[in-house]
């Protein structure tokens, strides 16, 4: 398993903000407990916000508060993946304004999400391609309102290249990842997509009609 799908099923896994024991982890991602901990450090260190100790487990944090404002995650994650994205510009203006902004942001979260200083800069993001993947949204989100059937490019486990036709029916997103949930009529069957793994998107003349046999995790 990459690295990556790997770490995404931590966070998938977190993603109830509830408390989770270690072992409980390690077994479900199959990995060794030492593994586990360096996953989650990695975590931690590119700016996701979960807490817990290696006795006590861990939990992503549902929100942070940035006086005078209250942010969801999804919105502080926004923040950190645009500031990155401006940091690996080659503009030194941009890079110092980015570079002030985010020491006024760490500034004013609270300590429990407040990542280590200045480490999300220099770390790779676990999610590095997000951004190419947000590039991929608009097409997503006008589909999904239409119910436009798209052909999608897709990077496979395996290393290939994958060609399907998607029913997209949601958009969800989770610490700089976004995922795609819909229906595969190539394989018939549910699928969910990371964008940051989609190649292309070609929104396609035929439009659907939801299946009675596709769920909603």
């Amino acid at each position: 398993m990459r690295r990556s799908d790997r770490l995404f099923s931590l966070l998938s896994l977190l993603g109830d903000h509830q408390l989770h024991r270690a072992e409980d982890m390690a077994q479900a991602a199959g990995v060794s407990l030492r593994t586990l901990y360096r996953d989650i450090a990695r975590l931690q260190a590119s700016g996701v916000a979960i807490t817990g100790t290696r006795g006590a487990g861990y939990r992503l944090t549902p929100a942070t508060v940035l006086p005078p404002l209250s942010l969801s995650p999804e919105e502080i994650e926004a923040l950190q993946l645009a500031l990155a994205v401006v940091l690996e510009t080659t503009d030194p203006d941009l890079q110092a304004a980015a570079t002030s902004l985010a020491q006024k942001i760490d500034a004013a979260l609270p300590e429990t999400a407040q990542p280590a200083t200045q480490d999300w800069q220099r770390i790779e993001h676990p999610f590095a391609n997000a951004a190419r993947g947000m590039g991929h949204l608009p097409v997503l989100r006008a589909a999904i309102r239409a119910r436009q059937k798209l052909r999608i490019v897709y990077n496979a486990d395996d290393g290939t290249l994958d060609t399907l036709v998607l029913h997209p029916h949601r958009l969800s997103h989770a610490a700089r990842s976004w995922t795609l949930s819909g229906w595969d009529e190539t394989k018939g069957q549910n699928t969910t997509l990371r964008l940051d793994l989609i190649e292309a998107t070609h929104p396609l003349p035929a439009l659907f009609t939801a299946p009675p046999v596709f769920q909603m995790d």
